[in-house]
């Protein structure tokens, strides 16, 4: 069994990144958790994983102090209001029942109202924030079309998430290959299912 032979005065202490994060209490507790298994933290191989995981944890986490209406506000003028799709948008989260990595591709189209879009960039930019934080797919989802909602307040919204979860390649049952489909839709297409039927196939490529 090892032990945690430093002193207490030892302890890290410092002061928290730009984020916010309390960089030096993650550290500690990485230390933590690497006793914990049976490991010892002092070895070479260890020495530096605290502060690499703290430093990792401050960019999967990122999103929690950060607001993507701040993206979605750049708006400007278009003609029409024809809809607007973008597939294919790469994503890493960590499920929140076990800080593990989920990783997949968001698909997200708007039908605009009052010819006001945003920049496909900043589509991206919301599936981005939203999914740097603790989360689970389903609500990423959700959370992803009342953010579009909120600030575009198109006529329709559709939102879909594929993802493969860690949690269950690793542990568990470890089912390797298994993707995990959610999808959330609001305004016209709640009630047009045709209509939704149609930009989901385009945006999937199964149309």
């Amino acid at each position: 069994m090892i032990h945690d032979l430093r002193p207490h005065d030892e302890v890290d202490t410092g002061d928290t990144d730009e984020s916010g994060f309390d960089l030096p209490r993650i550290r500690n507790a990485v230390r933590e958790i690497l006793l914990g298994i049976g490991e010892d933290p002092d070895r070479e191989g260890l020495l530096d994983t605290p502060r690499r995981v703290a430093k990792a944890y401050g960019e999967l986490f990122g999103g929690i102090s950060e607001d993507p209406g701040v993206h979605l506000a750049r708006q400007f003028d278009q003609d029409g209001n024809d809809p607007v799709m973008l597939s294919d948008i790469p994503f890493t989260s960590m499920c929140e029942h076990h800080l593990l990595p989920f990783t997949g591709v968001a698909h997200v189209a708007y039908q605009p109202q009052h010819d006001r879009v945003v920049g496909l960039s900043k589509l991206a930019r919301t599936v981005q924030i939203l999914a740097r934080r603790p989360q689970q797919q389903e609500r990423l989802t959700r959370q992803i079309r009342e953010a579009i909602e909120e600030h575009l307040r198109p006529a329709a919204c559709l939102v879909m998430v594929e993802a493969t979860h860690s949690c269950m390649q690793l542990r568990g049952v470890k089912s390797c290959g298994s993707v995990m489909r959610t999808r959330s839709a609001g305004g016209l297409w709640v009630r047009d299912a045709a209509g939704r039927r149609e930009i989901q196939d385009i945006m999937t490529g199964s149309g």
